[in-house]
């Protein structure tokens, strides 16, 4: 044989290994693997080779994403990856297991991700589609498991998202880790877009709505979001309408690739771009983006907004968003354009006391048509620019204040969604420490006047008054006392309610504001120890908001306990945490003293907990979860310790998403202690209420971590922890016995009997239970603070063996229960 013969075979050879993907149109072998970073393998290619699967190599040299992108195109962008958009390091390695489907291992073979097959499913192959998904296929051609059902932050022609499915956006463009964004159909036929906070995954206020959710009408719901192969993206409704989001009219899906992305900056946007290999890299086009304006789109009363804390956004020609800090505040995170702003100073109410006055500090710098419309805890109005100005510049708390026509809005750090735009139709004044400031100021500094310089005002201003006609003197008399009467009847007004404006941001509602808003307090949707609640909606701002509205029972009346109460309100107004329920508002009008509440649309923990069906473990761990951190807050975290008093299944509820919402902390205070529907110094309710109650011990903040402890095992076992004789016999009958019991015998596996979920999360489960016996201590000191059992059940500290509880129990004693 020739050499040049020999020489083609061998090539042909060393090729034929690379050739297997397309020949086997797609397909790929149980047991083929690739490795990150070996250069001598290829990707699982599809049929067409538009898409690939493997290892795309991302921000160095030495970090891979498993992913799928576009392999024909110049910048293969990523449609899909795995491992929650962590990448790897090269020699990690990607293969298909008959049992487990893919598998995804650093070099040192320790599993790192794996997909989720069907159990007792049998993987025969895997599949590349030309559609962008890959598939695992079992017996029979049967899809086991398809990236389709797994989408990240893309959605691809022919792809279907189901009801209840997210997408999540990136934390940035070049890091592929969930972001602030998701975009979510909703049970109730919503598409909506929303931000989270990503260390819990609480979902804040949507910013985009499909509308395309029917309360009345079922089969009106939307159920599904098609992408269909044309380009085309709609929600089909169950009464098979179509509502299409996007344009009406597509370019041929025959010559463009179509894509829609949430993108790291919380923009869905539907892509094209042109199929020719040699088209440029950056010619993905818009087609179509919601929502039109981020900056402004987002409301949400909670949250960062479209970029980080004490940001500004603008909007590009392009529909983006664009963050950058004001003058005096830089990134806190250099590296992040998007992420949160801090203040180069601080603002220190104890260093501006020794000083004669905060304009030797402080200056402000001027910003138009800029606004935080969420951080404002004080509004003054009829107020004038120079009074804005120098309210904000004497008052330590304020950072910047909002001229807007004749209202000033003050508001503290941080501030929360910042938006520069027309609409907002206003100046800000930005405080900053003199000498701090960059020269570059938005606007020049309003030239504040010194004491000599208001004496000269006042020269002017006289010799005005004396050297001017009749007709003038008596015109400016005239403003000036109109100016002086407004003022003082807002003083009058304010003293009225019971609140100053520097006091608090809630709203003063009127008893005949709150009998309408209830339709004459009709619709009773509770009672308990401190009053009956009632379900009503008021205006705020230009819609109509759902709200509880709890009317106390038999507040004090002296005139001792008026401010107190106003200052108990005060605090809890002052509240801020998603596992707290928010308070709008109060009344404070003769004998009525009413709080109303944000209304929670599913009910209370008990109904949830103690209902026919019993709750997903994953669902009942959150809430415990959430419980815990609202109460960490309130011992902890808030400006004044808040102990609750009365933790019960009564006093959690549920948000639309199930959040767990703690209902009235505080409320304790506000009332005198024989106010509790019992005949003892006794707040509580029975089965709840710690042992030191009952012996005249100081009551701190652990009797609540006692409440929690009783709480945390209802939500493991779904039962009461006192049910009389029903459960079928007397060892039953107090659950916080029974699980001490069960916990000595080694026999807890009874107390999730028949919860497959609970038993397959075990070390989960007795790590919970372990801690409920820890919270339920007789000696306070025992108990650990909510802190230690936060972090305890996140599994960040061990959780020791813990000693018996008691040696009876508690809830024999006469202690009132709702």
């Amino acid at each position: 044989m020739s050499y040049p013969l020999l020489h083609t075979l061998f090539c042909f050879l060393l090729l034929l290994p690379f050739s297997t993907v397309a020949q086997t149109n797609g397909t790929v072998d149980v047991g083929a693997s690739i490795t990150a970073g070996d250069n001598s393998t290829t990707p699982w290619l599809s049929a067409s080779q538009n898409f690939a699967f493997g290892f795309k190599q991302v921000q160095d040299n030495n970090l891979f994403l498993l992913s799928i992108w576009y392999y024909k195109i110049r910048d293969q962008t990523i449609v899909w990856y795995a491992n929650k958009g962590v990448p790897v390091s090269a020699g990690s390695k990607v293969g298909i297991t008959a049992s487990k489907g893919l598998v995804l291992s650093d070099p040192q073979g320790r599993e790192l991700w794996s997909s989720t097959p069907i159990r007792n499913q049998v993987i025969a192959n895997g599949f590349m589609r030309d559609t962008g998904s890959f598939v695992l296929v079992g017996g029979g051609s049967v899809n086991i498991w398809e990236s389709f059902k797994y989408p990240t932050d893309t959605l691809l022609p022919t792809q279907i998202m189901e009801s209840g499915e997210l997408l999540f956006s990136r934390q940035s463009e070049k890091n592929f880790s969930g972001g602030r964004f998701q975009l979510r159909l909703l049970e109730d036929g919503n598409l909506v877009l929303n931000t989270r906070d990503l260390g819990t995954n609480f979902a804040y206020d949507a910013y985009y709505k499909s509308n395309t959710v029917d309360d009345v009408n079922v089969t009106n719901r939307g159920y599904r979001v098609i992408f269909n192969e044309t380009g085309y993206i709609y929600v089909l409704k169950r009464s098979n309408q179509s509502v299409v989001l996007g344009p009406t009219t597509v370019l041929p899906s025959g010559d463009y690739y179509y894509r829609a992305t949430l993108d790291f900056d919380g923009v869905f946007t539907l892509y094209y771009h042109p199929k020719t290999e040699n088209a440029s890299p950056n010619t993905w086009t818009v087609l179509w983006s919601e929502p039109d304006n981020i900056c402004v789109g987002i409301t949400a009363s909670e949250g960062r907004g479209a970029c980080g804390f004490n940001s500004i956004c603008t909007i590009d020609d392009n529909k983006r968003p664009n963050c950058s800090c004001p003058e005096g505040f830089s990134l806190l995170d250099p590296t992040d354009k998007y992420g949160d702003c801090k203040p180069n100073f601080t603002l220190s109410c104890e260093e501006d006391d020794h000083k004669s006055s905060n304009r030797d500090l402080y200056d402000l710098s001027v910003l138009i048509d800029t606004d935080w419309p969420l951080s404002d805890y004080e509004q003054l109005k009829p107020f004038s620019e120079e009074m804005c100005r120098n309210s904000c510049l004497q008052d330590c708390f304020c950072a910047v204040a909002i001229l807007r026509q004749d209202s000033c809005w003050k508001k503290k750090l941080p501030l929360s969604n910042g938006r520069k735009d027309s609409i907002v139709n206003g100046k800000a004044f930005m405080k900053f420490r003199k000498g701090d400031l960059p020269p570059s100021t938005t606007d020049p500094p309003f030239p504040l006047r010194d004491i000599k310089k208001n004496d000269r005002t006042l020269i002017v201003v006289g010799s005005v008054l004396l050297g001017s006609s009749l007709f003038v003197n008596v015109a400016l008399l005239g403003a000036f006392c109109l100016g002086f009467s407004l003022i003082y009847q807002k003083k009058i007004l304010n003293s009225r309610h019971g609140f100053g404006a520097v006091e608090t941001n809630l709203r003063c509602f009127t008893y005949e504001e709150l009998a309408e808003a209830t339709d004459g307090f009709k619709e009773e949707l509770g009672r308990g120890a401190f009053g009956i609640v009632y379900g009503g909606a008021v205006q705020i701002g230009n819609s109509r908001t759902s709200v509880a509205v709890k009317k106390l029972d038999r507040v004090v009346q002296e005139k001792e306990r008026e401010k107190e109460f106003r200052t108990e309100v005060h605090v809890i107004g002052q509240t801020h945490h998603k596992n707290l329920v928010r308070l709008v508002g109060f009344c404070d009008q003769g004998e009525h003293r009413m709080l109303v509440y944000e209304f929670m649309s599913n009910g209370t923990l008990a109904s949830f907990l103690f209902g026919e069906t019993k709750p997903s473990w994953n669902q009942r761990s959150e809430i415990a979860f959430g419980i815990a951190r609202g109460l960490l807050y309130l011992h902890e975290e808030c400006s004044t310790q808040i102990i609750h008093c009365d933790i019960k299944p009564q006093n959690i509820l549920l948000d639309d998403y199930y959040t767990a919402r703690i209902a009235d902390f505080g409320l304790a205070k506000l009332l005198m202690i024989n106010q509790s529907q019992t005949n003892t110094g006794i707040r509580g309710t029975r089965g709840y209420v710690a042992p030191e109650w009952f012996r005249n011990k100081p009551v701190t903040a652990k009797v609540d971590v006692y409440s929690f402890g009783v709480l945390l095992l209802e939500i493991i076992t779904c039962r009461k922890n006192v049910e009389g004789s029903e459960m079928g016999g007397d060892e039953r009958a107090i659950l916080t016995d029974w699980v001490f019991d069960c916990f000595l015998k080694d026999g807890l596996h009874a107390l999730v009997e028949g919860d497959s979920e609970a038993l397959n999360d075990w070390r989960k489960v007795q790590r919970f239970l372990m801690v409920g016996i820890w919270c339920i201590q007789e000696d306070p000191s025992e108990r650990p603070t909510m802190r230690k059992v936060t972090q305890m059940l996140e599994g960040v500290v061990e959780v020791p063996v813990p000693p018996s509880p008691s040696q009876f129990s508690f809830v024999s004693h006469g202690v009132g229960e709702e």
